[in-house]
């Protein structure tokens, strides 16, 4: 099938989860025969980041404006399905759009689903409306769960599908490298997840000065006291995030608070470092153990004196049993044969209803 699809970004991971997403999904999904072309805004802070070519599996292309798009019309419209992506510049005013060019499934595929419903809740989401959900064949929710049925129920959603993220198995796996941190983080700053990661892994850091941490990710203010045995990274790129993950003992998963509260919201970094053979120290939330089974394949923690007893633990049978899930449930090898069978569903649903029509 030919899919058209407009994300926040593909070529630059700088500040976001969604480039690795969309990288590892899109080239699984082309493995599978498909056609794709990737659409996305030419923004200055991306522009001065980008960390990726343009790829061998699908076409990247760049548009400055809205009115821009109408040159990719065409292509929308031909398209067997096309995908609008969370936090998309002028998001509503791109799917507006596609909703009235596209001829095939149209889809919204929410990296953020717990953000998006808070900000939906308090009315200035900028990337989709409420107004907007139901013209969309599919939602596609990084959030599974509860959420699908309040989607469907509260937002009429027609169909809302969990499509977790997704790791390539070819770039995360193990590598032989000297372990340089016995806990490593790798994250953008972001105000909820802060105190988290003040309790997690400075406090265990000020408590174990005999051990050596890392925290990785841009935007962390100036004023953050990091401890000495703290080594700070300011951005590094998806290339490196193998070897990152393994020099280290153990990494930490830290998850932003209206991911909490949703529940079954795993985020990218969690499979892959996982598919590293990482072990991995979580914070808790629901549905966690749905993902990965609790103690044997992942470590919950709730505090500072939970994380220091886990790095005193061999690490290497956790993250051993990790990485056998993430090949056997979380690559994207399934995640892009997901997509497929939710759009090939939706098409012949749409057809169905057609024939029904007609034969009125």
């Amino acid at each position: 099938m030919k899919l058209v699809v407009l994300g926040l970004s593909l070529s630059s991971s700088w500040g976001n989860g969604h480039a690795t997403t969309y990288r590892a999904l899109l080239a699984a999904f082309a493995a599978r025969g498909h056609e794709i072309l990737f659409l996305e805004r030419n923004v200055p802070w991306y522009a001065n980041a980008r960390d990726f070519d343009q790829p061998d599996y699908c076409q990247l292309a760049f548009y400055e404006t809205l009115d821009d798009l109408a040159e990719w019309r065409e292509a929308i419209a031909g398209a067997d399905a096309v995908m609008v992506g969370s936090y998309v510049p002028d998001g509503i005013a791109v799917g507006q759009f596609v909703q009235q060019v596209a001829r095939g499934t149209t889809a919204f595929y929410d990296i953020d689903t717990p953000v998006t419903l808070a900000a939906l809740e308090r009315g200035d989401c900028a990337y989709i409306s409420p107004e907007l959900i139901p013209g969309y064949d599919i939602y596609f929710s990084f959030t599974g769960g509860p959420t699908l049925s309040r989607l469907e129920q509260q937002y009429v959603s027609p169909a809302a599908r969990p499509l977790y993220c997704s790791v390539d198995v070819q770039s995360y796996m193990p590598l032989d490298v000297p372990k340089q941190w016995d806990l490593s983080y790798l994250g953008t700053y972001s105000d909820d997840r802060q105190p988290t990661l003040e309790r997690l892994l400075i406090e265990p850091a000020r408590a174990r000065p005999d051990l050596r941490f890392v925290v990785a990710g841009p935007q962390y203010p100036d004023t953050i006291e990091w401890p000495d045995n703290v080594e700070r990274i300011a951005h590094l790129p998806p290339a490196q995030h193998a070897a990152f993950y393994s020099a280290s003992r153990y990494t930490l998963n830290v998850t932003r608070a209206d991911m909490i509260v949703a529940g079954w919201s795993p985020s990218v970094r969690l499979f892959e470092a996982a598919a590293c053979g990482t072990p991995i120290i979580s914070d808790v939330w629901p549905g966690l153990d749905s993902v990965f089974e609790l103690e044997s394949e992942i470590l919950p923690a709730t505090s500072g004196e939970d994380v220091v007893a886990a790095l005193d633990r061999e690490g290497a049978r956790i993250g051993e049993a990790a990485r056998r899930r993430v090949l056997t449930a979380h690559s994207a090898e399934h995640r892009a044969a997901e997509l497929e069978a939710y759009l090939k569903a939706a098409h012949a649903s749409a057809a169905s209803a057609a024939l029904a029509q007609n034969a009125q």
